[in-house]
This record gives C-alpha cells, sequence and structure tokens, in this order.
C-alpha cells in the first residue's frame, strides 16, 4: 500500500529545509527512495530475463541543456542497472529520418520504454514524431492516447516532468485542494498535462502563457506557482504574494550555470516553499521515469510471457497517477500494468 505523505499538522516526514524563510523542496530525497525500489524490481526482472530493461534515448541536435538532461537521465538509469541507450539523429537530419529511428525502437522486443529529447529542431514537427511512439512504450506521456487517457482521468503512463512537478508537492505535504494554482507555460508535455494534474488534486488552476496579459495580476493571485515557460527569471519577488508555494520547472543555462525560470535569490524570501534548479523537481523527474520504464516492462512481460513474482517493488515507491479526490486518505495498490486507487467520496 502507498499512503500519501500529506500532513496538515505539524512537519513529520516532510521534504525540505528552511532557507531564506522558505522550505526548500529537494527532489534527491524522494528520487533516492523511488530509485531504491526500481533498483530492487531492476534486479528481479533481470534474474527472471537475463537482461536489464532497457531504455533508448531519442536525441536530435546538442543544445546545451538538452544534454544536461541527457546525462542525467543516463547516469540515473546506470545507478538502478537499467540499459540506456543513446539514440542521435544529426540535428540536420530530416524528419524522416527521425521517424525511422523510433519506428526501429518500437520493432526492438528488448526495448521497453522510449523517450525522445526536446526540444527538436525547428524542421520536425513534434506531432509527426509523437504520433509514431509506441504508446507502450512512451513512458514519458507525450503520444496522443497516454495525453487523452491523463485527461479524461484515467491510468496512463504521465509526463514524466509534470508528474515530478506534482508529486513534489504531494509527497512535501504541501496542501493543493482548493488552492489558487497558476501554471505558466501550456506545452505539451510540461505546461499542460501539469495543470490537468493539479485540476485531479483539486485546485482551481489558471494556465498562462506567452499571450497572456498581465501575466503579474495572475501570478500575484496565485497560491501555488508552477513554471514552466524556458524562460530564466520570468518570476520575480515583486511579482508573487508571501507564503506562495513555487515549483520551478526551468532549466535554462545562463553564463555556464544551471538557472531556472524563477528568480530564485528574489522569490525565495517571499516564498512558504520553492524548488531550486537545480536540485528540485529534475531529480524526481528523472526518478519517475526511471519507474514508468519498469511498469512499462511489466505490462510487456505480462502481455509476451510469465510475468514473474507478483507485483513490481516499485509499488512500495511510486505514488498513483490518480491522486485520491480525499486530501485525508490517498492508498493505492499498483499491479503490474495498471494502478488502482482507493478512493474516498467526491
Amino acid at each position: 500500500m502507498i499512503r500519501s505523505n500529506r500532513n496538515r499538522a505539524g512537519n513529520e516526514g516532510l521534504t525540505g529545509v528552511a532557507r531564506g524563510g522558505a522550505r526548500l523542496l529537494e527532489g534527491g530525497p524522494i528520487a533516492a527512495e523511488i530509485r531504491q525500489a526500481v533498483s530492487e524490481d531492476v534486479t528481479a526482472y533481470r534474474e527472471r530475463h537475463d537482461r536489464a530493461p532497457v531504455l533508448a534515448v531519442v536525441i536530435c541536435g546538442r543544445d546545451a541543456p538538452s544534454m544536461v538532461y541527457l546525462g542525467q537521465i543516463l547516469r540515473s538509469c546506470a545507478k538502478v542497472g537499467i540499459e540506456g541507450r543513446l539514440v542521435e539523429v544529426d540535428g540536420e537530419a530530416s524528419e524522416a529520418s527521425v521517424i525511422d529511428a523510433i519506428g526501429a525502437l518500437n520493432a526492438d522486443p528488448v526495448v521497453n520504454g522510449i523517450i525522445v529529447q526536446m526540444p527538436l529542431p525547428p524542421t520536425i514537427r513534434l506531432r509527426a514524431i509523437v504520433d509514431v511512439i509506441d504508446p507502450a512504450r512512451d513512458i514519458d506521456g507525450i503520444h496522443p492516447m497516454n495525453a487523452g487517457l491523463l485527461r479524461l482521468g484515467y491510468d496512463g503512463f504521465l509526463p514524466a516532468t509534470a508528474h515530478a512537478a506534482v508529486e513534489i508537492l504531494r509527497r512535501s505535504a504541501i496542501e493543493i485542494e482548493g488552492k489558487r494554482a497558476v501554471v505558466i507555460g501550456r506545452s505539451a508535455v510540461v505546461g499542460m498535462p501539469a495543470a490537468f494534474l493539479l485540476v485531479r488534486e483539486n485546485a482551481t488552476v489558471t494556465v498562462c502563457h506567452s499571450r497572456t496579459r498581465d501575466l503579474a495580476r495572475h501570478v500575484k493571485d496565485a497560491e501555488i506557482i508552477v513554471v514552466a515557460a524556458g524562460h530564466p527569471g520570468l518570476i520575480r519577488g515583486d511579482m508573487v504574494r508571501r507564503g506562495v508555494v513555487v515549483v520551478d520547472v526551468g532549466i535554462n543555462v545562463v553564463d555556464g550555470t544551471i538557472v531556472g525560470d524563477v528568480d530564485f535569490e528574489s522569490v525565495r524570501p517571499l516564498a512558504s516553499a520553492i524548488t531550486p534548479v537545480p536540485g528540485g523537481v529534475g531529480p524526481l523527474t528523472n526518478a519517475l521515469l526511471l519507474a514508468h520504464l519498469v511498469r512499462a516492462a511489466h505490462a510487456q512481460e505480462k502481455a509476451t510471457g510469465p510475468a514473474g513474482p507478483a507485483g513490481p517493488s516499485f509499488a512500495r515507491a511510486v505514488p498513483s497517477a490518480e491522486p485520491a479526490t480525499s486530501s485525508t486518505d490517498a492508498s493505492a495498490t499498483v499491479s503490474h500494468d495498471r494502478v488502482a486507487v482507493q478512493r474516498g467520496a467526491r
């Protein structure tokens, strides 16, 4: 059983430490818990199959943020015994070349999960690439089938970054239900999925984007802010209310330094809790990707052969894709290929 560590009274079990007036929401401790459980399950998988689960990462070009993220993913795979395969397509290659590369991975029976590193070159249409990924191996939840399941409230693969942005709040006992949440960014892989996940948690959600008028007014009203705009320093201290909770999903390289979308030093004194960059959402994103991969491997194993011992061990560490509707009781049981949530009354 998994029980959410929401806790309205007291700080027992909370992640993060106080710094500059705000509690620091660090993804590392949560990620370590998930990785440990995933590692145990990977060991059992290797014993049954005499090989590791395989994650294939398709990358087109070598922009700096992508290379930072790619390195983190491959190191995370190695730590838990997953085989990470890098599939590089030249940044000048045609759309058809990328589609062919993904098609080959779809046809490879030992590849359990596929992710495509963003951003893609401007000459390659995201929709064309997303549509050809096998939904059963789409562990980052970007295929239209998985995106539709999310929007309808069903259990599918979630975009890992959006999953991490909301999960860090849940695991840190941040109250979401009934709160005014603003998501900045409407991308199909982070902003919109994060908004839908917050709605599942019963937040009142506003999505802001590049055409939003008077962004500062919306931000000032927010009790929770999730920023995924790809614009360093977009959110400043003079824009936020005191006591706000800030989740910074941005990853930018400025003068050789990794920074988020939030001006951390000016926002930190006003926030009640804030994620650092690096060290916040990033580590948890990577850990959840690994958990999604193991879930995919078990689903494929169940469909094609003996499923082995009942239930993956990462059930102890990985939260349900669907939150409970009661903020006081959230428990879940996990089978090989689906998450069943025991719900309270709506």
